[in-house]
């Protein structure tokens, strides 16, 4: 089976626009390899995490902010099938 991915986002912060661009960047670029992009609205005062089936992948706060994106989808790369290549995004 396909793994999903969850964004949990703090509505408060007014992220639910950067979890969506995220969410439209992992399905453009892993479409055939993901079964679902999923947003939740956190609970939790400044909330950001993605995660990978249920495991961390990412949380602002123990990152200290937020990665660019092309960073992101290699974590979720080296996650779900570490012998892809991403092209232009491995290469700078």
């Amino acid at each position: 089976m396909k793994p999903s991915v969850t964004i949990e986002y703090c509505p408060k912060c007014r992220w639910l626009l950067r979890a969506a661009y995220m969410a439209q960047e992992f399905l453009s670029t892993f479409e055939d390899e993901l079964e679902s992009v999923s947003l939740k609205p956190g609970e939790i005062a400044g909330v950001y995490r993605i995660y990978v089936d249920g495991q961390l992948l990412f949380d602002r706060k123990k990152y200290g902010g937020f990665p660019e994106i092309k960073q992101l989808k290699q974590w979720l790369r080296d996650q779900i099938n570490p012998d892809r290549g991403l092209g232009h995004i491995d290469n700078t």
